[in-house]
C-alpha cells in the first residue's frame, strides 16, 4: 500500500462553457485530459449556468455525483435522472447528455480496462468507521468534501481536511479506520484495473 495526500495546490482548475472544473487526479500522470489519453480521471466541476451540454467523450464511462445543488441529467435515447446531494448517475461518454440546474459535482471517468465505483461516507465528530478495502482494487481515493478526519491503517495515521484527496495505490485488502475530528463528508472512488 502506497499513500499520498494531495491538496489544492496539486490540482488543476480550468474554465469551461458552463463554469469551472478542477482535475484532482489523472492516470497515467503524463496523460492530458484534452488529448483524451487518460485511463481514469477524477475531477470536480462547478456548473454556474442553468442548462449545459456535456462534451462528447467516446470510449469513456462516466460517473457523476452531485455534491451541492441539484441537476436533471438527460441522456438522449437513454434515460433522465434528477440528482440531489450525493446522488449518482452512470453513463457513457458518447451519449448526448445535457443538464438543467446549477450544482457542484464529483466526476469519475474511466477508459479501456479501468472500472470505477463512487460512494459517500458521512461521519460525525468522534465517530469511528471501518472501511475494508478489496484485495483486487488497484486504487482507492478518498476526497474530503467537508470536515476533518484521521485515516488510520496498520502502517500510518493520515490527517485529511476539507478539499484534500487521499490517494492509495494497491490498497491490498488493508482495513482503514476513519475517525471524525469534526463532522465530515467523504467521497470514495474505487478503481479496478483489469489486465
Amino acid at each position: 500500500m502506497q499513500s499520498t495526500i494531495l491538496h489544492s495546490a496539486n490540482f488543476k482548475t480550468s474554465n469551461w462553457s458552463g463554469g469551472t472544473t478542477t482535475q484532482l487526479f489523472i492516470y497515467p500522470p503524463t496523460a492530458e485530459y484534452l488529448q483524451r489519453n487518460f485511463i481514469f480521471r477524477l475531477s470536480t466541476a462547478s456548473v454556474s449556468v442553468e442548462t449545459s451540454d456535456f462534451t462528447s467523450l467516446p470510449g469513456v464511462t462516466r460517473q457523476l455525483m452531485v455534491l451541492e445543488g441539484e441537476t436533471l441529467l438527460t441522456h438522449d435515447n437513454h434515460h433522465s435522472k434528477k440528482l440531489g446531494k450525493f446522488d449518482i448517475d452512470a453513463f457513457k461518454g458518447d451519449w448526448k447528455t445535457s443538464s438543467i440546474g446549477r450544482c457542484t459535482d464529483f466526476n469519475l471517468m474511466t477508459k479501456r480496462k479501468a472500472y470505477g465505483e463512487l460512494s459517500v461516507l458521512t461521519i460525525e465528530k468522534h465517530q469511528l468507521s471501518e472501511y475494508q478495502t478489496d484485495k483486487k482494487l488497484s486504487w482507492l481515493f478518498i476526497f474530503a468534501f467537508s470536515g476533518k478526519t484521521n485515516i488510520k491503517s496498520d502502517q500510518e495515521t493520515l490527517f485529511l481536511d476539507q478539499g484534500s484527496l487521499l490517494v492509495i495505490k494497491q490498497p491490498d485488502g488493508t482495513k482503514i479506520v476513519i475517525e471524525g475530528i469534526e463532522k465530515s463528508e467523504l467521497i470514495f472512488a474505487e478503481i479496478l484495473m483489469k489486465k
